[in-house]
């Protein structure tokens, strides 16, 4: 396991998800909430084998040059669906039984992504909203105002065991997009406001590990953080590997003493060999 930073309660390690995901404890984490690269904004396949940045950024989203380029946006329908399913279903074997998936997606790969939660095992629950209130208008169109978080569950969830006692709301309505008011501090080109990651593990047990394959800038560890949850990150990506590092210790020193820590048991890897974890 390569691990790249860690402090009390949180772990960032750097590598391709596919192959990270095979080191990590097996049914040791309690959610897998994610924001993947969607392999997007088009149509076409020529549309989708745009750089992130044509597809996303535009010339009200702030400096460009401020936030890298990612990997892995390009795929076609079919390879998007069958990635999807792989790293899924080996996110699946690390989680413990009712553990919670939540997978951020937007319009064009929704139905994609209902499909590739059920191929990787998990049992698709519903779909969660986040509502942009302030999304680009298009004269005579219906704004795309919705970006969606596709939930489910490893298998039965305990009605009365399970989650942290809250029924969460199924949609949050946010007046801006990604700090377009303050885009000087935005770090990502795909990020999501603060307060929109603090949805998603709105009924993740409180105390919960939660693992993120696609860590990014960190928002959804730095969320779990505040929310008194521990946090183990992948990210392949080295400029936002640096950048969610900053944001977690800076994190970490926001909720000092109010955090358990954050223990990786020994674990048998595909070889045989005894493993203790990062």
């Amino acid at each position: 396991m390569t691990l790249y930073a860690s402090g009390h309660g949180w772990e960032l390690h750097a590598g391709d998800s596919l192959e990270r995901i095979l080191d990590l404890p097996r049914g040791h984490f309690d959610a897998l909430i994610t924001d993947p690269p969607y392999s997007s904004g088009g149509f076409t396949r020529g549309d989708r084998a745009q750089s992130p940045g044509t597809k996303y950024l535009t010339s009200t989203s702030g400096n460009h040059d401020a936030t890298a380029h990612f990997q892995g946006d390009n795929r076609d329908q079919r390879a998007f669906l069958l990635w999807s399913s792989i790293w899924l279903s080996r996110g699946l074997a690390v989680c413990r039984p009712g553990a919670i998936v939540g997978v951020w997606t937007d319009w064009r790969q929704l139905p994609t992504m209902t499909d590739a939660m059920q191929v990787g095992g998990w049992q698709w629950r519903g779909i969660g909203h986040w509502v942009k209130t302030s999304s680009r208008p298009q004269k005579g169109r219906f704004a795309a105002a919705v970006e969606y978080l596709v939930w489910g569950s490893a298998g039965a969830m305990d009605n009365a065991g399970t989650g942290n006692g809250v029924c969460a709301p199924g949609a949050y309505f946010e007046a801006a997009q990604v700090l377009e008011s303050s885009p000087q501090e935005r770090v990502h080109m795909t990020q999501k406001p603060d307060k929109a990651c603090e949805w998603s593990l709105g009924v993740v047990p409180a105390g919960g590990v939660v693992l993120d394959p696609f860590a990014g800038s960190g928002s959804t560890g730095v969320a779990a953080l505040r929310m008194g949850l521990r946090f183990v990150g992948i990210e392949a990506e080295p400029a936002y590997l640096e950048i969610a590092a900053a944001r977690l210790r800076d994190a970490e020193r926001e909720v000092a003493g109010r955090l358990p820590g954050l223990a990786m048991p020994q674990q048998r890897n595909l070889f045989g060999a005894d493993e203790g974890g990062a």
